[in-house]
């Protein structure tokens, strides 16, 4: 009973948020039709989870989806923050500028990218539980530290309280290996896909976390973010295990198989492609709530009261930052199901292109308040189908060293992000707006459309000859 009740739980999360998922399970049964994501055969992942009955080990794998989605959510929780935390140290006499509200909201996106490498070393080391449970550990710490130091807190020690949020983000690269360690290749897709459904804390985040911030202070979303991280540890202590050597033999990695990778040149049109679709979605997330209100608080303002009776902007500027992240993290799926029949490579060019215009008509035209939200969704909306698209080519092309590579190019996308919202500080810190910030991540794009444009010939008739898939 609890089986079949937690099997359609994770159903909820899973078949709208993961590529990984979807696309296994339309190898597998030739039968999902993708439309939008609500729309998704139910039947027919019904029919993927029953294939894991009798399979690895259940308990893992609930553990292992439990503690990367709640990482996820704690990962990117000074965003929807970032606006009660400026406010709160100017009233304790520490002003901090643009471009260091930037550094403090880029800080966990940077160590989340570096420490999935460390991580990834860690589970090979010491196994995938003693690695999450020790990176867990600095997690529930900081989140505590933040709280009881609440509106003491200087701008130093929420540096740090970032970097230890990194170990959140870094999370996906233990929680996949733990859970995929217990089963068969044939069903990797649907177990990674379970294990890797983690996006939508970020809207999580957004929704909730500045009401509880107006509520009883900004501290206490990290009362709460510890309380949980608590009860996910102690979920994991007992239900996760690593699998024994009978069941699965670990490949340790080593920096040579890095090495080797990072000599092909192919792995950095991957890593600029992903620096840009999934560090523009993390980047574009985290820095949103500042964004919207340094950019249309009068206009928020006035629809909070007008339409939700809510006269805290900031809950507003949540609400509206939760929308245009959504777009980015149910469509997912969707861009990897058009580089199904289009192609990863033409599909890029479409995504990419949309975001380049409309990143030039944010930068370049005043738009009204309800134009630009719907132009922030329609970005962060094809972002996220460009993450899609990527991971559509990438196990074509590395099919054989996927887990490495995924590694690397995670790494870069985290290393975009963070470039990402140091460029919309900087830019806003400079010429107090953003136009020059959306300027240069449209000119990164259209590098990008080049590079496409540069490589897809010789991927077409080279390795994507054999690969067995469009591209």
């Amino acid at each position: 009973m609890f089986k079949n009740i937690l099997n359609k739980l994770i159903i909820l999360f899973i078949f709208t948020y993961d590529y990984f998922l979807i696309i296994e399970l339309y190898k597998k049964y030739k039968k999902i039709t993708i439309i939008f994501p609500i729309q998704t055969n139910l039947g027919v992942i019904m029919a993927g989870f029953k294939a894991l009955k009798g399979q690895g080990h259940w308990p893992t794998l609930f553990a292992a989806f439990l503690y990367f989605d709640f990482s996820f959510m704690v990962w990117t929780m000074l965003g929807p923050l970032s606006t009660e935390i400026a406010e709160s140290l100017v009233q304790h006499g520490i002003v901090i500028s643009a471009s260091a509200k930037a550094t403090l909201l880029s800080i966990p996106i940077l160590s989340g990218a570096l420490l999935r490498i460390l991580l990834g070393f860690g589970v090979d080391k010491f196994g995938a539980k003693k690695t999450a449970l020790m990176s867990q550990t600095v997690v529930i710490s900081v989140l505590f530290y933040a709280f009881f130091r609440g509106e003491n807190i200087t701008y130093n020690e929420l540096l740090v309280v970032a970097l230890g949020l990194g170990f959140a983000g870094a999370s996906f690269a233990v929680a996949l290996p733990q859970a995929g360690q217990w089963y068969p290749p044939k069903l990797q897709g649907i177990v990674l896909g379970i294990a890797g459904a983690g996006n939508i804390g970020v809207v999580i985040d957004f929704l909730f976390a500045p009401k509880i911030a107006e509520l009883w202070g900004w501290s206490a979303v990290f009362l709460v973010g510890g309380v949980l991280s608590t009860i996910i540890f102690i979920t994991y202590l007992f239900m996760a295990k690593d699998a024994p050597k009978e069941v699965y033999r670990p490949r340790p990695k080593k920096l040579k198989d890095y090495a080797k990778l990072l000599k092909d040149k192919d792995t950095w049109w991957f890593n600029l492609f992903y620096a840009i679709s999934f560090g523009g979605f993390v980047g574009f997330a985290g820095y949103m709530k500042v964004y919207l209100m340094n950019t249309y608080q009068a206009d928020m303002s006035a629809f909070g009261i007008e339409w939700f009776n809510e006269p805290n902007v900031k809950v507003i500027a949540g609400y509206f930052g939760a929308l245009t992240i959504f777009a980015g993290a149910v469509l997912r799926p969707v861009g990897g199901a058009v580089a199904d029949k289009l192609g990863g490579i033409k599909s890029l060019y479409f995504f990419f292109g949309a975001v380049a215009i409309l990143a030039i008509i944010n930068a370049t035209v005043t738009l009204p308040f309800g134009v630009a939200i719907l132009v922030l969704f329609l970005i962060m909306a094809n972002l996220g189908m460009a993450n899609g698209a990527v991971f559509q080519l990438v196990p074509q092309r590395f099919g054989k060293d996927i887990g490495i590579m995924t590694g690397i190019i995670g790494a870069a996308g985290g290393l975009g992000g963070t470039a990402l919202i140091k460029t919309l500080g900087w830019s806003k810190e400079a010429f107090d707006g953003y136009s020059a910030g959306f300027m240069i991540f449209a000119g990164v794009v259209l590098v990008a459309i080049i590079g496409i444009s540069l490589v897809k010939t010789r991927w077409r008739t080279t390795w994507g000859l054999q690969a067995g898939g469009r591209i």
